[in-house]
């Protein structure tokens, strides 16, 4: 059993989430690799201990330096702020260590190509976190339209929406300052990745871009909001098939709603997040009276269900999919293998968000590889 130092940067909600993973990975997958959580660094001295004796790390620090240059680190996982992803993913690079990194790349498309430049240099495995997309349920999808069952691809329609702004009386806070940390910073990375997933490069694209709601309270009065809270975004694929996306922070009701239909002309189907462990299917060629979408309940016949749970029907979860993503990491480092999404699949995923903000601005469709 050989074994590879981890270390995680970010001790919030994905740090948490990578440490479980990582810590469970081996028994789940059985993997060649094993982590051991090595170093974890959070904002404060006091924090990053608690979070260390908490996540069962040997040592914990302040200082990302500290846990890049750590000799005993081979791997650093990135759960921190976006405006760090940058400087933190280049040290590590540098330093020849493996590096997965939360999405979204770095603060845009600048940032993300510096930091796929920099991959190519190392040498060393990097990773981008989009852990939606590799649900039971979405990687069966992906089959289905890669072997061809919808026949040819007519449509496409996304959706990632969530509510927790939709109340115009919460007040202020991180989420509503900066591009970055808005809704096309903050949630459309996760719908576009899996766009691209399931139908490939997007040629071109128009898009509106909105705030719904300009200003929040705060201790000092109304302040401006100055980022975005809802978007949509037509396009046409590489293919010739046609597209829409919605994406929304603001959308009341929903929770999780990364969604999406796609519309062939020998069949279609259809996925809700809300429901990860169901994906419905329609075939073209069923029999007049037994045609309609028909629901299929993950199970282990499907990809990386099985090492979770032998009972069909009986589902994975958050934190599975997260599970799942550490476990293609580590493969990629052990056979030395890229693993999907590289930094560049990130990249492209920026390059769609720069594209469309330039389509808003300008009110007009824009050439994608032209950004």
């Amino acid at each position: 059993m050989t074994r590879i130092g981890i270390g995680i940067v970010g001790g919030g909600y994905m740090g948490k989430a990578h440490a479980v993973a990582m810590s469970a990975v081996g028994a789940v997958f059985d993997t060649a690799l094993r982590p051991t959580l090595e170093v974890i660094c959070t904002t404060t001295a006091e924090g990053a201990a608690q979070k260390g004796r908490q996540f069962g790390f040997a040592r914990a620090t302040a200082d990302w330096r500290v846990l890049v240059d750590d000799p005993a680190v081979e791997a650093v996982v990135i759960a921190s702020p976006q405006e760090t992803h940058r400087d933190i993913a280049l040290a590590a690079l540098a330093r020849g260590k493996h590096v997965f990194c939360e999405k979204p790349l770095g603060m845009g498309l600048g940032e993300s190509r510096e930091m796929v430049a920099a991959a190519a240099k190392s040498g060393c495995v990097n990773m981008t976190g989009f852990n939606y997309i590799r649900t039971p349920a979405s990687q069966l999808a992906r089959e289905i339209v890669a072997a061809g069952e919808l026949g040819d691809i007519t449509y496409f329609r996304g959706e990632h929406t969530e509510d927790f702004l939709a109340d115009p009386e919460l007040p202020a806070s991180w989420r509503t300052e900066g591009r970055a940390n808005g809704n096309m910073g903050d949630l459309s990375p996760h719908i576009i990745n899996a766009t691209l997933a399931l139908l490939g490069p997007v040629k071109s694209l128009i898009a509106d871009i909105e705030t719904v709601h300009s200003t929040r309270s705060s201790p000092q009065g109304p302040v401006a909001v100055t980022n975005d809270d809802q978007a949509q975004i037509m396009c046409r694929f590489a293919n010739g098939a046609m597209g829409s996306l919605f994406i929304s922070r603001v959308a009341t009701g929903r929770k999780m709603g990364y969604i999406y239909e796609i519309f062939g002309t020998r069949g279609a189907l259809r996925f809700d997040q809300e429901d990860q462990n169901a994906l419905w299917l329609y075939k073209g060629d069923a029999k007049p009276d037994r045609q309609g979408f028909t629901k299929i309940l993950t199970g282990p016949l499907h990809p990386d269900y099985q090492p979770f749970c032998l009972g069909p029907g009986h589902g994975t979860g958050y934190q599975d999919q997260i599970i799942i993503e550490a476990k293609d990491f580590l493969q990629a480092i052990a056979t030395g293998k890229p693993a999907w999404p590289t930094f560049e699949d990130g990249m492209l995923v920026n390059q769609i968000i720069e594209a469309a903000w330039k389509s808003h601005e300008e009110r007009r469709w824009i050439d994608v590889a032209s950004v």
